[in-house]
């Protein structure tokens, strides 16, 4: 604004009439917005294509400030004022049915609310409830008289009134683009096959609760009785017995996640993510054209590339099913660059010794030639006959190796070096510069300041391994990278919404620790789980999510120990930290520049903590200039004796990360300032590190005595004292209260950038 010459005024806070202009604007937008709405009962979740009507009509109406003229005339003289006719906001609608799935006998047209006019076309803006998608189309007919959410006159309008309730409850906030396929109740067959509902044992319910309000509740007052004859009523849903019940979500997503705080690039690269979504059944996919075509797609590129052969299934032999696996690849800027489609074998149904013997999976630490030994073959639906691999496929156990095994050869004939401490990275360096590669699986990260080099380290994989190039690093493997001046922040805000959505507790209430405190879980605690793959699957989710989420570390350490046999009170203490991450979904890591390059190191221990083999859990977490770059919270593999045993074993464990951590860096020649400091809240366990006098009172451990005693004399590892109350380690190895965790979150370098105001 300056360049252009624009003076940016600003009003003092909370007062409202110095930006008056504005505020009449707003109130213009607000009230007609409300008049559209009020009209056709349109629910609160639409406000947006609301409001996106009135500012159309407002542009396209006389105004007194431009003496008659209209705005749109004004700026746009030539063009048409309605290119579209004008239609009104909230009526039934019906849609040509253009789907590649509809057959000569399906109905040729979908029931929709038209919700206003598309900006980017000549089109009406519909929204179907069945498919649970917007559609934009110029192929409509409309019943404008008829509102799609009421009609008090006509006793199926009302029905139709009463399928939207029941489609509030299971999803009050459509999201655009997505679906996916179940089997509905007889009674739900008209409103279509198509809606957005959690798996579940039983049917779904059509009469969860019965309300013009947005419903999706966590406490709802009392019923009120009908006062009509209850004998007459036998036949209606029980809950309309009862009477209707008006239930108010307290405990809304939005209230806990917030986008004012990022930049406007932040804001649309985070809205497009958010958009995207992936079929969950193949059935879903075969449905979509986009899914369908990349499915068709990645067939093809196996064939091109020679990647089976077709032949009988040899006598005596096994098959290795096959699955698909979905994903969208995204742009620079958070617009779907390609919708990706995978055939993946089944690799855990093969048999260690007789179809595969080692693996290996390039996968950069977090914190092959021919691969059959014996014929394999993928079964492939449609064929009688089975495909013999000439190639690796995804998913089978040494895929990774041959996959790895190639990579490495071509890489390192460019000229970059394998690190010897993490075999996943790869590095290029000079007196003045350097290039740093790391690999997981089959993505890729490049970083360094030799711009030059790293072009034609791009240039060199992808006549190599036709790579594509997504530009600078936003969104990678789950985790969201955001830059501003004060650093990089590392967030798995998305992961965390998309595991609440899948769990049913995006509207559950929030808490503020993720473990009960001086609550211990037992192996035959309660009840068994009645689906046990569905823990399993949760705690491996949750396990990825520690990545950026060191603060739920020993609550996963501790409910993972429960996967082979899950009680009832073991999904408890899951929903618990499902809860807490409900409180603060965007939680992440900052990494910013704090002036030095020093190893800081707090480990800890909690002694005997398990009630069941009585063995101890150690934690500790590894700063290197600052930032939090490591952690880990564990049951040891042994019994400790004493405390000071217990202690001394965590300060062995975290002193090995402590020398990989600087080893690895000065492989790649970053500088770190050495000793590195190690803190314990254990005077005997210190006295010991250091002191040869405590050899036979603690002979037993005598191996870790050596070991930290060797790296304190090489002049590596310096020891240090530090309160229990100051000691970060505290929350890898104990459940805490709530403020507590808030005390340790914000000295661990967490923060929360979606936090609302």
């Amino acid at each position: 604004m300056s360049h252009n010459g624009i003076l940016h005024q600003t009003s003092c806070v909370d007062t409202p009439s110095q930006n008056g202009v504005a505020e009449r604007k707003n109130r213009h937008l607000l009230e007609t917005a409300c008049a559209l709405m009020f009209q056709m009962k349109v629910p609160k979740q639409f406000w947006a294509d609301a409001v996106s009507t009135t500012c159309f009509l407002i542009n396209c109406m006389p105004t007194i400030v431009l003496k008659g003229d209209i705005p749109y005339k004004v700026i746009h003289p030539h063009k048409s004022l309605f290119p579209i006719e004008l239609r009104i906001f909230g009526c039934t609608c019906y849609v040509r049915d253009t789907r590649p799935s509809v057959t000569k006998l399906d109905p040729k047209a979908l029931k929709c609310v038209f919700l206003g006019y598309s900006r980017l076309q000549k089109g009406y803006r519909c929204f179907s409830t069945n498919l649970n998608k917007y559609l934009v189309s110029t192929d409509v007919v409309f019943s404008e008289n008829t509102s799609f959410f009421s009609s008090p006159t006509s006793s199926a309008s009302k029905e139709e009134d009463e399928e939207w309730l029941v489609y509030q409850v299971v999803n009050s906030r459509p999201i655009v683009g997505q679906s996916s396929m179940v089997d509905c109740d007889a009674s739900l067959t008209h409103l279509g096959t198509v809606v957005d509902v959690p798996t579940a044992p039983v049917k779904p319910p059509i009469v969860q609760v019965y309300s013009r309000r947005p419903v999706t509740t966590d406490t709802c007052p009392a019923p009120t009785p009908s006062s009509s004859d209850p004998s007459s009523d036998l036949d209606l849903p029980i809950s309309l017995r009862k009477g209707k019940r008006h239930c108010k979500s307290t405990y809304s997503i939005a209230n806990f996640v917030s986008y004012d705080h990022l930049s406007s690039s932040s804001s649309v690269f985070v809205a497009s993510i958010d958009f995207i979504s992936v079929p969950k059944t193949i059935t879903e996919a075969l449905n979509d054209p986009g899914w369908k075509n990349a499915m068709l797609e990645e067939i093809c590129a196996l064939e091109d590339n020679h990647t089976w052969k077709l032949v009988d299934l040899p006598q005596g032999k096994k098959v290795v099913g096959c699955k698909w696996v979905f994903a969208v690849k995204v742009n620079p800027d958070g617009s779907m660059a390609r919708l990706k489609a995978r055939l993946v074998a089944k690799g855990y149904a093969q048999t260690y010794g007789v179809d595969y013997s080692d693996t290996f999976s390039p996968v950069a630490k977090l914190n092959s030639k021919s691969i059959w030994s014996n014929l394999l073959g993928l079964l492939l639906r449609g064929y009688r006959k089975v495909c013999c691999l000439k190639k690796a496929l995804y998913g089978l156990k040494q895929s990774p190796r041959a996959w790895f095994e190639k990579f490495n050869k071509e890489i390192q004939a460019f000229g970059m070096n394998k690190s010897k401490k993490d075999h996943s990275i790869f590095y290029k360096k000079s007196a003045t510069s350097i290039i740093l590669l790391v690999v997981y699986v089959d993505d890729i990260v490049i970083t360094g300041n030799d711009h030059a080099g790293i072009s034609d380290l791009k240039a060199f994989m992808h006549s190599k391994f036709h790579t594509k190039d997504l530009g600078e690093l936003k969104y990678f493997l789950g985790i969201k990278v955001s830059r501003s001046k004060k650093g990089m922040f590392l967030s798995q805000r998305k992961y965390v919404l998309d595991l609440l959505e899948e769990t049913s507790k995006i509207e559950a209430k929030p808490c503020t620790t993720s473990m009960v405190p001086n609550v211990q879980l037992m192996l035959d605690d309660g009840d068994p789980f009645y689906n046990p793959q569905r823990y399993q699957r949760v705690v491996g989710k949750l396990n990825y999510l520690t990545v950026t989420r060191p603060d739920i570390a020993y609550a996963v350490s501790v409910v993972s120990q429960f996967t082979l046999a899950p009680t009832v009170k073991h999904w408890a203490a899951l929903e618990q930290i499902l809860c807490y991450l409900k409180k603060t979904p965007g939680l992440g890591i900052l990494h910013s520049s704090q002036g030095h390059t020093r190893i800081e190191c707090f480990s800890d221990a909690d002694w005997a903590g398990s009630k069941f083999d009585r063995r101890s859990t150690i934690g500790y977490c590894v700063f290197f200039g600052g930032n939090l770059v490591a952690w880990k919270s564990k049951k040891q593999s042994v019994v400790s004796r004493s405390s000071v045993e217990s202690k001394y074993r965590a300060m062995a464990q975290a002193t090995c990360e402590i020398i990989w951590i600087h080893q690895l860096l000065c492989e790649v020649g970053m500088k770190c300032t050495m000793p590195a400091k190690l803190w314990c809240d254990n005077q005997a366990a210190l006295h010991i590190a250091v002191n040869p006098i405590y050899h036979e009172t603690t002979k037993h451990i005598e191996v870790d005595c050596h070991f930290i005693r060797e790296k304190i004399e090489e002049n590596l590892v310096s020891t240090g004292y530090v309160r229990t109350g100051k000691q970060l380690g505290d929350i890898f190895t104990k459940a805490l209260n709530g403020t507590q965790v808030e005390y340790f979150c914000n000295k661990l370098g967490m923060i929360n950038i979606y936090a609302p105001a």
